[in-house]
């Protein structure tokens, strides 16, 4: 019998008994066998959280202009996709590229 550390829960059957039939002896064995696998914790306490977003310093929002909508959402993006669209060399640049 093996008793574990602190680390460790202490497992009672390692080896595989001769007098149970297998079916069963490796299920049991199995789950045994999984007990060492449940160790510490992985993520961290909850008292850091928010740590970085409240370090940030608070920047006030900007004022922008307004979106338009319905008929006129629609033509800008049938203008910024077909009309002012270059067409060049290699392959088509996505919507939300930075390149020039």
């Amino acid at each position: 019998m093996f008793y574990g550390s602190f680390f460790f829960p202490p497992v009672v059957l390692l080896s595989m008994p001769r007098d149970i039939p297998r079916s069963r002896c490796s299920r049991t064995y199995q789950r045994e066998k999984h007990q060492f696998i449940k160790m510490g914790k992985v993520h961290g306490s909850l008292a850091r959280a928010g740590k970085v977003r409240g370090q940030t310093p608070k920047v006030a929002k900007q004022d922008k202009k307004k979106k338009p909508r319905g008929r006129a959402h629609k033509r800008m993006q049938y203008n910024r996709r077909f009309v002012t669209a270059v067409v060049g060399f290699g392959k088509k640049r996505g919507p939300n590229s930075s390149e020039k």
